[in-house]
């Protein structure tokens, strides 16, 4: 029996063997790899066209063709990703078959070609923060000077890439008025050299290419990369932190391990695996991440305070390691606490009584008079009664009636030692006495 398993198992292996010979011998000088940008341009996409142009220089490939429909997105996401297509040896093709906006313009001339089908466009590429307004004065400098120079590389004339991102460059020939960004048309683009033609499809496309007969290989992205690209947008990053930090804020606060705490921890995971898979985080933010989460558990046995805030610094130093801008990390850390902080006061104030997940986190009995509960003893008892001052009452002092040593004050006058006093008012435990 265990010998008919490894023989199963040893055929198994010669299968998928088999299977991988047409792609890991296939004739390189007639592949040509095909791989999609679409999408908003974030740190998930530079991470799988990493690995699409990786096996496409593996495999000694003729061209990579990449169509294009993007947008834009992420600018040093866009960075990344021009310096790689220029620093493989491969020839690199961009096809735009819808749009090339802002980031994507970028990549498309940090290609070799560039060809659009009829009604593309390529341009609009003004660099925007998050909250969608014109970037800095360093920044769109940055960003100028990075568009003239793909352009450059490339032998297209710079001033038709300065004016997709400069409002300020009056070309009125292409539509490019002063205040408002160029944006080319596919027979514009064509007439001043920033395509090499225009074409119907991917067919008429590889016979504008000589590459009719090669053998096409279409890369796409993995799930992980997928789920990479998704987690990594700058939308999202907020919203999971902000669920991750509300899940673990309402499990600190209701007994047991349950589903708030199980949806926080989620969401952190997801984050950081994320951003492991795009390539921007280590396993080392996960440790501290840990690091982080223990010195807070620490803090719920070890009084003083500083472990829990040493806790907290540790996950926002993780949080800031996995991303490679700190600016937009911080607004969404920022984003992320307010959130938690507005949202745990709606559901303990508006949902707390409605919802039984946060009775458990809310205390609605109470203890009052009606119920029989006191907070103290009301000696009424001892109204009327007459002592002997034991010290002095300025106002407050010790009084001793019968044989019981009680706590009093004046009614506001000094009264001394070994001097008798009545009791003219009894408030709970508090004793009021005059003087004889």
């Amino acid at each position: 029996m265990k010998l008919k398993g490894l023989f199963l198992f040893f055929m198994l292996i010669l299968t998928c063997f088999s299977w991988s010979l047409p792609f890991s011998y296939a004739d390189s000088e007639k592949t040509v790899y095909i791989v999609p940008i679409e999408d908003t341009v974030e740190k998930g996409l530079n991470a799988f066209l990493k690995r699409a142009v990786s096996e496409a220089e593996e495999d000694n490939a003729r061209a990579i063709i990449f169509e294009v429909n993007t947008p834009g997105g992420a600018v040093d996401a866009a960075a990344e990703i021009g310096k790689l297509l220029t620093t493989t040896n491969i020839k690199t093709v961009a096809f735009i078959n819808n749009q090339a906006l802002s980031a994507g313009a970028y990549i498309s001339l940090n290609t070799d070609e560039i060809y659009m089908v009829p009604g593309a466009t390529m341009g609009s590429a003004a660099i925007i923060d998050q909250a969608g307004n014109t970037a800095g004065k360093k920044a769109e400098s940055y960003w100028f000077a990075a568009m003239q120079s793909a352009a450059k590389n490339s032998g297209r004339d710079p001033i038709y890439a300065l004016a997709m991102a400069d409002e300020n460059v009056h070309l009125p020939e292409l539509g490019a008025k002063k205040g408002s960004l160029l944006t080319l048309t596919a027979d514009q683009a064509l007439e001043v050299g920033y395509a090499e033609g225009i074409v119907k499809n991917q067919d008429e496309l590889l016979k504008s290419l000589n590459l009719e007969d090669a053998q096409l290989i279409k890369v796409d992205e993995s799930f992980a990369e997928k789920l990479a690209r998704f987690i990594t947008n700058p939308i999202v990053i907020p919203i999971l932190l902000s669920i991750g930090s509300l899940g673990l804020v309402l499990e600190l606060y209701s007994p047991g391990f349950g589903v708030p705490g199980f949806m926080g921890l989620s969401a952190l995971l997801l984050f950081f695996y994320g951003h492991m898979v795009a390539g921007l985080a280590g396993y080392e933010t996960i440790i501290l991440f840990v690091i982080g989460i223990l010195l807070l558990v620490a803090e719920l046995f070890l009084p003083g305070g500083l472990i829990g805030i040493l806790g907290f610094a540790v996950i926002i130093g993780s949080f800031f390691l996995a991303s490679e801008n700190v600016i937009h990390m911080g607004i969404s850390i920022l984003i992320a606490i307010i959130i938690s902080i507005v949202a745990s006061i709606f559901m303990i104030k508006v949902l707390g009584r409605k919802m039984s997940i946060f009775k458990k986190i809310i205390l609605n009995d109470s203890t009052n008079t009606e119920q029989g509960y006191v907070s103290n003893v009301n000696r009424v008892d001892l109204l009327d009664k007459q002592g002997v001052t034991l010290t002095q009452l300025r106002p407050a002092g010790k009084i001793k009636i019968e044989d019981e040593i009680i706590d009093a004050v004046s009614e506001g006058a000094f009264i001394q030692k070994d001097q008798e006093v009545k009791v003219i008012k009894v408030e709970g435990s508090r004793i009021v006495v005059r003087g004889i």
